[in-house]
């Protein structure tokens, strides 16, 4: 994930901090040149790595600070508060026409992922049940057009295209199809070039003029670190750009493209892509990623991404078989699945408040386990998965080869299922309690974890 190594850094010099009690001018001089390298290592602008601790240091050496009760925990506040600000202060929302359709022209340079992203975006705005239309107006590129019309059947997401026609003209039909056909999101498929060039910005300022567009999103590659940050405000000077996707935040990425981009071009990140598949995007909130930065973790994405991988019927029905202690392999197995859609264990520790990797080396996730004991399941019968006190020695042999495993993993399974077992009695009549474990599963029972 990006932030990892700036994330650490920062907790590690934090953890000086908090060892001192209380502080002096000298500490927090030194703790701001730690944070100043942390920066300046994850590709932030030497110049907003210096207008922040700047800010940071005037703040932390006030009086209030250093002689308050927990002076380490009101500096570590306050880069929490510059970082939020750095990153644009708060979520912003995509802006909506107030007549239909609101027509969303999607920019960016080449291979930053602008087709793909158009697609998630639409079909995140799909899952609030609006009704979106893509339209292929990148005609250059090669397979663009297949592209989109293959990344849209797989959402189920009509594509208007008119082949390697005029992109103004194919944009303007395309509105008006989503007019005729009731579509209340337009998302634009522009082209993109390998650099800025004059062709271009004619190209897409042509579209922008002819449609009248209510967002022109800016799609930026986190990975290209401060060349996003060039490239963004190139856009914004000839576009006037109302908002940024940042892809690839899942990546290695240093992060400083996502800390700069914002404070370069005065224009807020609204969205970034977590992952590689087509659900894997979600809406940017600063004050969320600074928490994560911090190690403070994110608890509220942790949960939006439960109450969309975990289906309320299943949450609801499965509460009531733990009321009466009716919990089995196969909810186990459903539990897993659910668990596996809300992205790797490494993303969700790090959602969890004091589980960076410095805290807790040696206890990283295992992914792999993860497979292990889908596979396990899956070669059990019903009657097993129902009832694994059956499970003697020649049927745990059978399974073991059935899964590629061995009798010591399948043991293990059992074991780790009885762990929960136990853990749900402990919660029996407490039904607010089992409705909470019904839906995260009892993370800390199931593999990998």
């Amino acid at each position: 994930m990006a932030f990892e190594s700036l994330s650490d850094k920062l907790n590690e010099t934090f953890s000086r901090l908090k060892g001192k009690g209380r502080l002096t001018e000298m500490d927090i001089n030194e703790a701001m040149r730690d944070v100043r390298l942390a920066l300046l290592e994850a590709d932030v602008s030497f110049k907003l790595v210096k207008d922040f601790i700047a800010k940071v240091s005037e703040r932390a050496k006030n009086k209030e600070v250093l002689e308050s009760l927990s002076p380490a925990q009101m500096v570590i506040k306050i880069v929490n508060d510059e970082l939020c600000t750095l990153m644009g202060s708060e979520n912003r929302k995509l802006n909506m026409s107030s007549k239909p359709p609101t027509v969303v022209m999607m920019v960016g340079l080449q291979g930053a992922g602008k087709t793909t992203n158009a697609a998630k975006l639409a079909g995140m705005f799909k899952r609030q049940n609006k009704r979106p239309l893509l339209v292929a107006c990148d005609v250059y590129r090669p397979a663009a057009i297949q592209q989109l019309e293959t990344v849209g059947k797989q959402l189920d997401i009509p594509v208007f295209q008119q082949g390697q026609g005029n992109p103004v003209e194919i944009a303007q039909a395309g509105i008006e199809n989503a007019k005729r056909y009731g579509n209340d999101l337009v998302f634009l498929d522009t082209a993109g070039r390998l650099h800025i060039d004059e062709e271009l910005m004619n190209e897409l300022s042509a579209i922008k003029k002819a449609v009248n567009p209510a967002e022109i999103m800016l799609v930026v590659d986190s990975m290209t670190g401060q060349d996003a940050v060039n490239a963004a405000t190139a856009f914004d000077e000839a576009l006037e750009i109302t908002g940024i996707l940042m892809t690839k935040l899942d990546g290695d990425a240093r992060g400083g493209a996502a800390l700069s981009i914002s404070a370069a071009t005065g224009k807020p990140i609204k969205f970034v892509g977590t992952g590689e598949k087509l659900d894997k995007i979600e809406a940017f909130y600063p004050d969320r990623m600074a928490g994560r930065i911090l190690g403070m973790g994110d608890v509220l994405t942790l949960i939006e991404k439960a109450e969309h991988s975990f289906d309320e019927k299943k949450t609801l029905e499965m509460a009531e078989r733990l009321k009466q202690n009716k919990f089995t392999l196969t909810d186990y197995y459903e539990q897993l699945t659910s668990l596996k859609k809300m992205g790797s264990l490494d993303d969700i520790m790090g959602m969890i408040p004091g589980m960076n990797s410095k805290k807790l080396q040696g206890v990283k996730p295992d992914e792999k386990a993860l497979s292990t004991t889908e596979a396990i399941i899956l070669s059990m019968t019903p009657k097993e998965r129902d009832n694994p006190a059956i499970l003697g020695s020649s049927r745990k042999k059978r399974i073991a080869a059935g899964s590629g495993t061995s009798v010591v993993e399948v043991n293990r399974l059992i074991k780790q299922f009885e762990m929960m077992q136990s853990m749900i009695k402990q919660f029996s009549g407490n039904s607010r309690k089992l409705k909470k474990l019904g839906k995260f599963g009892g993370m800390g029972g199931l593999p990998g974890f």
